[in-house]
């Protein structure tokens, strides 16, 4: 049966990032939906990430399986409250802690190394260079994938997502799964071992590669989204 994936990306990305798992899922029969989020914006909260989710959704939700990348994972039970999905996936997601920071009462959520921004004054963090975004996105893909992405990257200005409470209290009654990657630099795969159980009640499933699986295994990413909504929609 085939299904619509809601793309959301995560920090510092946009729908661009998408570009490589499209065909693959299109391919497998199934249609989808990508938007760019507010990343740039300082005075964006989680609320206005979940709107311009909410803006692109599909008019049929029956068939509609919605993909959280990194960041992005915390998007989604804010649009799983407003218009459930068959089925909700956290990919190499920073896994929402209700009541507290994600990283909070875990490992380490990311390996020393990454995330080596420069911060300008309006808030925004910046990579600086090609190698310090490889060492936290892209480190299995190829030179030349890495090079594009990075060129695309935006500011992330996240001055009003951590700085009040997050907006839900209790998750969306709705079927979920988590995929990880095992050489995770951004979301480690320590992290995700111990709270996504926890959290949203699955176990992760663990494939190769860092945190960008949709640029470096396309093909792979999409066979593992493809049997997941096959098995959510029968």
């Amino acid at each position: 049966m085939s299904a619509t994936f809601v793309l959301v990306h995560g920090a510092w990305h946009g729908a661009w990032c998408w570009d490589r798992l499209v065909p693959e899922l299109q391919r497998r029969g199934h249609a989808t939906v990508a938007m760019d989020l507010p990343v740039d914006d300082g005075s964006a909260t989680f609320e206005d990430y979940a709107a311009a989710v909410l803006d692109a959704y599909p008019a049929d939700l029956a068939d509609v399986v919605l993909v959280g990348h990194s960041l992005g994972a915390m998007v989604l039970p804010l649009v799983e409250a407003a218009r459930p999905p068959a089925l909700s996936v956290s990919l190499c997601g920073v896994i929402p802690n209700l009541g507290a920071a994600p990283w909070d009462d875990a490992p380490p959520m990311a390996r020393e190394g990454a995330f080596a921004t420069e911060q300008r004054p309006d808030g925004a963090a910046v990579f600086p260079t090609l190698e310090s975004a490889v060492a936290s996105f892209y480190a299995d893909c190829t030179g030349d994938d890495a090079a594009w992405a990075f060129a695309r990257l935006r500011p992330q200005n996240s001055s009003s997502l951590w700085d009040r409470a997050y907006p839900v209290a209790v998750l969306p009654d709705v079927r979920r799964a988590a995929v990880v990657g095992v050489d995770d630099a951004a979301v480690t795969l320590e992290f995700s071992r111990a709270v996504t159980r926890d959290r949203l009640g699955v176990d992760p499933i663990e494939i190769p590669g860092d945190h960008s699986p949709f640029l470096a295994r396309p093909a792979e990413l999409a066979e593992v989204l493809d049997r997941l909504a096959r098995e959510s929609l029968g």
